[in-house]
C-alpha cells in the first residue's frame, strides 16, 4: 500500500510491512504535535465500531477504546477472531507486568504477520494512550481488514479506490477519487449498496444537497441488512471540512468483504456469459452452413436432370438454342453457386476452428450435407455438364450432316424421277408389232440405246440408296417420307429392269423381221446417251452442295474441281464428234435428196440438247468457282478465329497455372504480421479478380467459334473448358488461403500468441517444409505446396526442444493429421503449437461458475438464473438444462452439472 499522507491523524509509531508503509515516520509526527480532534473523534467512533463488529462473534464488546484494551486480554480476543489463530494463552494477573505481557503477545503476533511497529510500545498501550491505541487499532485494520485487497495488481489501498470507482461509476454526481471529501454527500455509499443490492435503496430518488440524509440512508441499510455497524456519524462528515481517510477507509472495506460473495458471482455469472455467447454464435454458424448446404444440394439436385436429358430436337435452331441456354447457364447460372461452395468451405473451416478454440466438440452436419457430400456432389454435377456440352455438340454436327445429306437426297431423286417420267408408259408400248422394217430397227436400235441410258442410271440409283441408308443411320427425324420415297424409286427401278428386259425380248423375236438400220442414227444415240448422261453428271457434281471444316478439306475440293475443269477439252473433242455424226446425217441426205423427218428414231436427244446442256455446263463451272473461293475466304476466317483464341488461351493457361504456384508460396513465404499477409493477400487477390476481363474476352472468342461451328483447335492444348476450370479453382485457392490466415488470426488472438511467437513458428516451418516443396500435388497442371512431412515435422519439433519418443510423436501425429493425409499444414502446425498452453474454458470452469451462482448447491432455479445472467443469456440456459432428478431440489429445478459437460461434448459427470 502507498504511504499514508504526510497530514497524519496522530502523532503516534508508524507500521512497514514488506513492501508497503502504512504509517508517516516518527519523526514527522512531532510537527503534527497533535490529532485533529474531529478526526480523532471519527477514529474513535469507528475503530470502536470495527472491533465490537469482531468481538461480538465473541460474545463480548468494548466501550471505550483506550481503556478496554489496558489490560491485553480483549486486545488478543479480537487478534483471535480476525485471523482465526490462536494467541498464546495470556496472563491471569491484574497486575501492570502482566496487562504489560499480554499487550506485548498481541504486539508479537502482529509483528509475526509481517507487520513492523515502530514506537508502538506495550507501555503506552496500558497507561490508555489514545493516540497510540488508535494508531496501533488502524494497524491492525490495515492488516487483516485492507492489506489484501488488491484490484489488478495495485496496493491495497489503490486497490480499494479502484474497486470504488468501478462500482460507482455509471452513477450520476459520483465521483471517486479519494477516501474522505468523495463521500461526504453520502451517494458514493448509496451508490454501492445499490449496485450491489438495489432492491434496498432507490437510488433515483436521493438529492446531492441532501448528504444528512443520504449518509444516515446508508448507515441505516447497511447495519440493517448487510451487517455493517454504523462506524460513522453523519453530521461529523458533513461538518468536516476534510472526514478522517482511515475512517472512511475502515467503514468502506467493510463493504467490499459485504460484497465479496457477490462479486463472486458476478466473476461467475460473466464467464458463463461468454461461454454461452460462443455457443449462441457457434449454433448461428451452424444453421447458417445448413442452410447453405441444403439450398447449394437441392440447385444441384434440379440442375443435373436438366444437364442429363438428351432428348434431341429435330432441328438445328431449336438445338442451337439449346446451346445457347447452357451458355447462360455457364456464364450467369453456374458462378454465383461455384462462390457458394467456396464460401461454405471457408464457413465450415471457420466454425471447426471456432469449436476448436473455444474447445467445443467438432461439428458435424447432417446426414448427406458433409463438405465431401457437396464436393461429390459437385463432381457429378461438372461430370454430367462436360457430357451434356459434348452431346451439344455432337447432336449439332449431326443435324448439320443430316441437312445437308436430306438435301441431297431430295435432289438426286429429284433427278432421277425426272428422268424415269414416262420411262415404263414408254416400254410398255407395243408399237413392234404395227412397224415396218426400218422402224422396227429403229426400235431396236432405240432400246439399246435406252439400255445404255439406264445402266448409267444405275449409279444414282445405288447412290440414293446409300444417302437414305445413311439418313436412317444418323436417326433423321423424317426417315420415314424418307424411306417411302427411296423404296417407291427402288421398286419404279426393279419395274424399270423387267420393262426393259421384256422389251428387248419382244424386239429379238421380231429382230428378224428388221433388216435396215440407220447406222448413223444408232450411232449418234449411242454416242449423244453417254455424253448426255455425263454432263447430267457434270451438272449435279457442279450444283453439289458440299460442307468442310478446314482449309485443306476446301482445297481437295478445288483441287478435284480444277481437275473436273481438265477434261473440259477432252469432252468439248466428244461433243464436236457427236454433232459431227449429225452433221454426216445431214449431209448423207442431201446428198441423196434424202427427206428426213428431223427426228432421230433411236433417242430424245436432239443436237440442239446436246448444245444447250453443254452451255449449262460451261455456265456452271464459272459459279463453281465463285462457290469455293467464298468457302476459302469462309475457312480462312475460321483459321484466324483458332489462331485469336489459341493466342489468348497460350497466355492465360500458363498465367492460370503461374498464379496457383504462386499462391502456394504466399501463405508461407510473406514476411510480416498476420494483417500485413491479409492485406498482401487480398491485394493479390483483387489483381486475380482484376484480369477476369481476359477470360470474358475469351469466353466471346470461344462463343464466336461454336456460332461459326468450329470445333478443333490444332493452334493450342488450351479448351474453353480448362480455362474455366483452372479459373474457378484459382479463385477457390485465393479465398481458402485468406480464409487460412484468418484462422491463424483467430487462433492467435484466442489463444494470445505473439506476432513474435508467430513468426518463429513461421520461420521454423518454413525451414523445413523444403522436402515438400518437391512433393508437390497438380490439378490440371496447377501446383500447390507449404506442407511438411512426417520426418520434417519430427526434425522440426526436435529443433523446438521436444523430446520425443515414438509413441509420443504418434500421439502428435493424430492431432495434426487426423485425417491421414501424411502431410502436416501450417495451420495445423499452429494449433498444435498452442494448443498446449492455450487458457481456455472447461466444462470443470464452468460447472464451477455455475456452482457459485446456485450457492453452491447441486442444482439452480430459474429464478437464479434469471436473477444472475442476463435476459438472453437466462433464457438460453432454461430453455436447454434438463429438470435436476435429486431428491434435495425443489419442482422446476435445473441440472446445470449435465448441460455444463454438454456445452463441451462429454458425457454426464
Amino acid at each position: 500500500m502507498m504511504a499514508v499522507e504526510t497530514q497524519a491523524q496522530y502523532t503516534t509509531s508508524y507500521m512497514m510491512n514488506e513492501e508497503h508503509q502504512y504509517m508517516t515516520p516518527e519523526d514527522e509526527w512531532d510537527r503534527d504535535l497533535l490529532l485533529d480532534p474531529a478526526w480523532e473523534k471519527q477514529q474513535r467512533k469507528t475503530f470502536t465500531a470495527w472491533c465490537n463488529s469482531h468481538l461480538r462473534k465473541a460474545g463480548t464488546q468494548i466501550e471505550n477504546i483506550e481503556d478496554d484494551f489496558r489490560n491485553g486480554l480483549k486486545l488478543m480476543l479480537l487478534l483471535e477472531v480476525i485471523s482465526g489463530e490462536r494467541l498464546p494463552k495470556p496472563d491471569k494477573g491484574k497486575m501492570r507486568f502482566h496487562k504489560i505481557a499480554n499487550v506485548n503477545k498481541a504486539l508479537d503476533f502482529i509483528c509475526s504477520k509481517g507487520v513492523k511497529l515502530v514506537s508502538i510500545g506495550a507501555e503506552e498501550i496500558v497507561d490508555g494512550n489514545t493516540k497510540m491505541t488508535l494508531g496501533m487499532i488502524w494497524t491492525i485494520i490495515l492488516r487483516f481488514a485492507i492489506q489484501d485487497i488488491s484490484v489488478e495488481e495495485t496496493s491495497a489501498k489503490e486497490g480499494l479506490l479502484l474497486w470504488c470507482q468501478r462500482k460507482t461509476a455509471p452513477y450520476r454526481n459520483v465521483n471517486v477519487q479519494n477516501f474522505h471529501i468523495s463521500w461526504k454527500d453520502g451517494l458514493a455509499l448509496c451508490a454501492l449498496i445499490h449496485r450491489h443490492r438495489p432492491d434496498l435503496i432507490d437510488y433515483s430518488k436521493l438529492k446531492k444537497d441532501d448528504p444528512i440524509g443520504n449518509l444516515n440512508t446508508a448507515f441505516e441499510v447497511a447495519e440493517k441488512y448487510l451487517d455493517i455497524p454504523k462506524m460513522l456519524d453523519a453530521e461529523d462528515i458533513v461538518n468536516t471540512p476534510k472526514p478522517d481517510e482511515k475512517a472512511i477507509m475502515t467503514y468502506v472495506s467493510c463493504f467490499y468483504h459485504a460484497f465479496a460473495g457477490a462479486e463472486q458471482a458476478e466473476t461467475a455469472a460473466n464467464r458463463i456469459c461468454k461461454v454461452l455467447a460462443v455457443n449462441q454464435e457457434n449454433e448461428k454458424l451452424m444453421e447458417e452452413y445448413e442452410k447453405l448446404a441444403s439450398e447449394l444440394l437441392e440447385w444441384i439436385r434440379k440442375t443435373i436432370p436438366w444437364l442429363e436429358n438428351r432428348t434431341a430436337e429435330h432441328h438445328m435452331r431449336a438445338m442451337q438454342q439449346k446451346l445457347e441456354d447452357f451458355r447462360d447457364y455457364r456464364r450467369v447460372h453456374k458462378p454465383p453457386r461455384v462462390q457458394e461452395k467456396c464460401q461454405l468451405e471457408i464457413n465450415f473451416n471457420t466454425l471447426q476452428t471456432k469449436l476448436r478454440l473455444s474447445n467445443r466438440p467438432a461439428f458435424m452436419p447432417s446426414e448427406g450435407k458433409m463438405v465431401s457430400d457437396i464436393a461429390n456432389a459437385w463432381k457429378g454435377l461438372e461430370q454430367v455438364e462436360k457430357g451434356y456440352e459434348e452431346w451439344l455438340l455432337t447432336e449439332i454436327r449431326r443435324l448439320e450432316r443430316l441437312d445437308h445429306l436430306a438435301e441431297k437426297f431430295k435432289q438426286k431423286c429429284s433427278l432421277h424421277q425426272s428422268w424415269t417420267s414416262g420411262k415404263e408408259e414408254l416400254l410398255s408400248m407395243k408399237d413392234y408389232e404395227s412397224a415396218s422394217l426400218m422402224e422396227i430397227r429403229a426400235l431396236m436400235r432405240k432400246h439399246e440405246a435406252f439400255e445404255s441410258d439406264l445402266a448409267a442410271h444405275q449409279d444414282r440409283v445405288e447412290q440414293i440408296a446409300a444417302i437414305a441408308q445413311e439418313l436412317n443411320e444418323l436417326d433423321y427425324h423424317d426417315a420415314s417420307s424418307v424411306n417411302t420415297r427411296c423404296q417407291g424409286i427402288c421398286d419404279q427401278w426393279d419395274n424399270l429392269g423387267t420393262l426393259t428386259q421384256k422389251r428387248r425380248d419382244s424386239l429379238e423375236r421380231v429382230e428378224k423381221l428388221w433388216e435396215t438400220i440407220d447406222q448413223l442414227y444408232l450411232e449418234f444415240a449411242k454416242r449423244a446417251a453417254p455424253f448426255n448422261n455425263w454432263m447430267d453428271g457434270a451438272m449435279e457434281d457442279l450444283q453439289d452442295m458440299f460442307i468442310v471444316h478446314s482449309t485443306e478439306e476446301i482445297h481437295s475440293l478445288i483441287t478435284a474441281h480444277d481437275q473436273f475443269k481438265a477434261t473440259l477439252p477432252e469432252a468439248d473433242k466428244e461433243r464436236m464428234a457427236t454433232m459431227g455424226i449429225q452433221s454426216e446425217i445431214v449431209k448423207i441426205a442431201q446428198t441423196y435428196g434424202i427427206k428426213l423427218s428431223g427426228v432421230n428414231p433411236y433417242t430424245n436427244l436432239s443436237p440442239q440438247d446436246i448444245t444447250n446442256k453443254w452451255e449449262t455446263v460451261k455456265h456452271l463451272v464459272p459459279l463453281r468457282d465463285q462457290m469455293l473461293q467464298e468457302e476459302v475466304a469462309r475457312q480462312q476466317a475460321n483459321e484466324r478465329l483458332r489462331r485469336q483464341f489459341a493466342a489468348q488461351a497460350n497466355i492465360i493457361g500458363p498465367w492460370i497455372q503461374t498464379k496457383m504456384e504462386e499462391i502456394g508460396h504466399v501463405s508461407v513465404d510473406i514476411a510480416g504480421s498476420l494483417e500485413e499477409q491479409m492485406n498482401s493477400l487480398k491485394q493479390y487477390e483483387q489483381n486475380i479478380i482484376n484480369y477476369k476481363c481476359n477470360i470474358d474476352k475469351l469466353e466471346g472468342d470461344h462463343q464466336l467459334s461454336q456460332e461459326s461451328l468450329i470445333f478443333d483447335n490444332k493452334h493450342t492444348n488450351y479448351t474453353m473448358e480448362h480455362i474455366r476450370v483452372g479459373w474457378e479453382q484459382l479463385l477457390t485457392t485465393i479465398a481458402r488461403t485468406i480464409n487460412e490466415v484468418e484462422n491463424q488470426i483467430l487462433t492467435r488472438d484466442a489463444k494470445g500468441i505473439s506476432q513474435e511467437q508467430l513468426n518463429e513458428f513461421r520461420a521454423s516451418f518454413n525451414h523445413f517444409d523444403r522436402v515438400m516443396k518437391l512433393k508437390q500435388f497438380h490439378v490440371l497442371g496447377l501446383k500447390r505446396n507449404g506442407m511438411m512431412d512426417p520426418d520434417d515435422f519430427r526434425a522440426c519439433l526436435i529443433s523446438m526442444g521436444y523430446d520425443l519418443g515414438e509413441v509420443e510423436f504418434a500421439r502428435i501425429m493424430t492431432l495434426v493429421d487426423s485425417n491421414n493425409t501424411g502431410v502436416v499444414t501450417f495451420q495445423a502446425f499452429i494449433d498444435f503449437m498452442t494448443r498446449e498452453t492455450a487458457e481456455t474454458d472447461t466444462a470443470d470452469q464452468v460447472m464451477a461458475s455455475f456452482k457459485i451462482l446456485a450457492s453452491d448447491k447441486s442444482y439452480i432455479t430459474v429464478d437464479e438464473l434469471r436473477r444472475e445472467l442476463p435476459p438472453e443469456q437466462a433464457e438460453y440456459c432454461i430453455s436447454r438444462m434438463t429438470r435436476y432428478i435429486g431428491a434435495d431440489g425443489p419442482a422446476g429445478a435445473l441440472d446445470y452439472i449435465s448441460f455444463s459437460s454438454a456445452l463441451y461434448g462429454e458425457s454426464d459427470l
